[in-house]
């Protein structure tokens, strides 16, 4: 599965992050960024399995959960929002992968103060903690690959910058409704020690989905993917989330530098409100 190589964890980071974290980092954006009332609670739990396929047949290799608690940190009310990736026990012998990945966030302003991660994928080993200064608009990263030295770098940043994990909260919090089919929308991403400002997602509208819980409406997203990751230039992802108060992640597909993935839901716990967009259960 050469997919792992290239650390499937992060791929389902990037294809949540692109697709849902669709507001600007520029001068016009409010201080909480014009998020509005937070659409998930402490104790959520959204579960996924991960398939790859290099012809006809979609073969279940991963699982991957995101969960919200409310913690502290240096004396902040936060949320801790934690994402964990797994390969099945059959494919560890393959390439084994056990990525977690943890941030807190402010609650006041949904800003990003410490972001963990935590990855161990075959024989590499990486681990990096990323602090951020929200009042200089700087992040400051702690990375350590094996055995090698820690690494330090200084990253300029804006006033709406988050990492991956956050981005895929703060998205969730955003009006949908503001945005015309064929949209595109520009956003700003800080990942692995750099900035990517120049990327966008395309609003594609709502569409009917088929899941293995059953039927929903639900908001559908393209987005522009940075080559040299797991992508191919003008490689095309597409999103699902449900159409409703919890704007929960359902299906994602796209193609990558070998075969395709798929990360498709297959539990939700301790969602805040009901899930309307739900038409009809299996």
């Amino acid at each position: 599965m050469i997919f792992f190589k290239k650390s499937f964890f992060v791929f389902l980071f990037f294809a949540l992050a692109f697709c849902f974290f669709s507001f600007s980092i520029n001068s016009e954006v409010s201080n909480n960024c014009n998020l509005e009332q937070a659409c998930f609670k402490s104790g959520e739990v959204v579960t996924y399995h991960v398939y790859y396929n290099l012809g006809p047949i979609w073969v279940p290799a991963a699982s991957v959960s995101f969960t919200v608690e409310f913690a502290d940190y240096l004396k902040n009310p936060c949320y801790k929002f934690k994402g964990k990736g797994q390969t099945f026990p059959s494919y560890n012998w393959i390439f084994k992968v056990d990525d977690t990945y943890e941030t807190y966030v402010d609650t006041n302003d949904f800003r990003p103060i410490k972001y963990i991660r935590d990855t161990k994928e075959g024989s590499t080993k990486i681990y990096s903690e990323n602090y951020f200064n929200n009042k200089k608009n700087l992040a400051y990263s702690f990375t350590k690959k094996n055995s090698n030295n820690w690494v330090k770098d200084t990253v300029q940043i804006s006033s709406c910058t988050f990492d991956v994990l956050t981005m895929i909260y703060a998205a969730r919090r955003l009006n949908f409704n503001l945005y015309k089919v064929n949209d595109k929308i520009p956003i700003s991403i800080y990942l692995d020690n750099k900035l990517y400002p120049k990327q966008y997602i395309k609003y594609l509208g709502k569409e009917v989905l088929k899941t293995e819980l059953g039927e929903f409406n639900c908001i559908k997203f393209k987005p522009a993917l940075i080559p040299g990751t797991i992508f191919k230039a003008g490689d095309e992802m597409i999103v699902w989330v449900s159409d409703d108060k919890n704007r929960i992640p359902l299906l994602v597909e796209t193609p990558i530098l070998v075969g395709s993935i798929k990360a498709k839901v297959q539990a939700i716990k301790n969602n805040k409100y009901p899930l309307s967009s739900l038409i009809k259960k299996i």
